[in-house]
């Protein structure tokens, strides 16, 4: 070995693929269906079709979700424009707003900050525990001033969700 230092890959959100071929087969499906019914009313010229192309491009990048990976001390999400990125062991607020159509808001001591849907870390247990050992961090080092109380809530529903996926595993649920 040469000396140098082996870091773990890094965790990423498991149903991202599906997610994005789901994108795109919605995005493919459109565009089929309105080539077709402009061929069919004989309509179809290059400026509609480069329409159609345009509007096609529009719906995948609005159904294309962020991706959200994490590793030690930092979590990340990529958009398909930006990428923001926090430390999670130099955590100073988390915060939730909504409730049908949360998202939860982290900031770092460097002034960074990240927004994410929470039901990626009830779905991802990978992602959850990256973020917690940093929020442990965070708390052990006095820096995480405030949401904790949001964490504790996230916890239990994770918590929640992971009981039934094993009840429900086991055939008792």
């Amino acid at each position: 070995m040469d000396g140098s230092r082996l870091h773990p890959a890094p965790t990423g959100d498991r149903h991202w693929r599906n997610s994005a071929r789901f994108a795109a087969g919605c995005a493919l499906a459109f565009l089929g269906m309105t080539l077709l019914v402009d061929w069919d009313g004989h309509t179809l010229t290059p400026p509609r079709a480069l329409l159609w192309l345009v509007m096609t491009a529009v719906l995948f990048t609005i159904l294309l979700p962020q991706r959200v990976t994490a590793g030690p001390g930092w979590l990340a999400v990529h958009g398909l424009v930006r990428r923001q990125a926090v430390r999670t062991d130099a955590l100073v607020t988390v915060r939730q707003y909504g409730d049908v159509c949360a998202h939860l808001t982290l900031c770092d001591t460097d002034g960074r900050r990240l927004e994410l849907d929470p039901r990626i870390l009830v779905n991802n247990p990978l992602l959850w525990h990256e973020l917690d050992t940093g929020v442990r961090r965070s708390r052990a080092s006095g820096t995480l001033l405030e949401g904790i109380d949001v964490l504790e809530r996230l916890r239990h529903q994770i918590d929640d969700a992971q009981a039934r996926a094993v009840l429900k595993a086991s055939g008792i649920f």
